[in-house]
């Protein structure tokens, strides 16, 4: 098939169903002049006379017939589906594909998934966590959550968790055989859970300045949520954020100490490729986690 043939196709059927050229021109917004002059060059191609025109009317042969016989159906899907795209457009439908590391499914799906499928009750969410960043437009993501840092140069980002405080937690039985840390330099002497890749070092403000502390311990993880269980277990402190780690201290199942050193981290960001075209049920996946610019800490409470 030619690259024009389907415009042709579609001028054609326009003139069956007006019997005009010039209604069939004004549903299709050209001229009745550039009309004539497709539906003859679409007649010497096929060699076929399609249509009987005289001054007063428009008619079709038995060819023609014959043709919009066979062309109705298939038109009429590609019109469909063009329309069902457009409605998509205001409609979120379809499968919504995130990658997020554990905290972002934790803090920022997690909470909102249940309201968002209730409102979009056409979108399937799937949410795939990790322990890094990875190649989303390769593997088929529509967007991904993470810290800013991990942000590749070519994505459009949009803030989702304002930035936190971090917290230095462990089990009231660790602490009772060795006591806690008095200050970040006590830490040499302690056991901590280490977490792949990010938290082989742990972040601490010291003097108004930000400070870097190499840490050690028996148990290393991939995954800040085993850290804590192992913090739960007596094998060591674990480092996190105040929103993962406190319904554990009020459970009491964990204890935070260090807490006048605790650094602020960076908050996550949603990002994705490009700002044209973005798919419906993303958009509204993006409107309902925003935080607002003016958000001092955690999550927004909008809508």
């Amino acid at each position: 098939m030619r690259r024009g043939d389907l415009a042709d196709l579609t001028s054609f059927v326009a003139i069956a169903d007006q019997r005009s050229f010039r209604g069939a021109a004004e549903r299709l917004g050209v001229t009745p002049s550039a009309l004539s002059h497709t539906m003859r060059q679409l007649e010497e191609r096929l060699d076929v006379r399609l249509l009987q025109r005289t001054t007063r009317s428009v008619s079709l042969t038995d060819a023609g017939l014959r043709l919009l016989e066979r062309l109705r159906p298939a038109i009429d899907q590609i019109a469909g589906a063009l329309e069902d795209l457009g409605e998509e457009r205001h409609h979120p439908a379809g499968r919504l594909r995130i990658y997020t590391s554990v905290f972002g499914a934790t803090t920022v799906c997690a909470p909102i998934w249940s309201r968002f499928l209730m409102t979009y009750p056409d979108v399937e969410m799937e949410v795939e966590a990790g322990s890094g960043p990875v190649d989303i437009v390769a593997l088929g993501f529509d967007a991904a959550l993470g810290p800013p840092n991990e942000v590749p140069a070519d994505m459009i980002a949009v803030r989702v968790y304002a930035p936190l405080k971090a917290a230095v937690v462990g089990a009231p039985t660790y602490f009772a055989l060795r006591g806690p840390p008095r200050n970040p330099d006590d830490l040499s002497r302690h056991s901590c859970i280490r977490v792949r890749p990010r938290l082989l070092s742990w972040q601490f403000d010291v003097d108004g300045k930000s400070r870097r502390i190499a840490v050690n311990g028996p148990v290393i993880v991939n995954t800040v949520d085993l850290a804590l269980r192992a913090a739960v277990d007596g094998l060591g402190m674990a480092y996190a954020v105040e929103a993962v780690v406190e319904p554990f201290l009020r459970s009491g199942q964990l204890v935070r100490v260090l807490e006048k050193w605790s650094p602020t981290l960076e908050g996550v960001v949603l990002y994705y490729p490009g700002r044209r075209q973005v798919p419906a049920a993303l958009r509204a996946f993006i409107e309902m986690i925003r935080v607002p610019a003016t958000a001092p800490g955690g999550r927004s409470a909008r809508r």
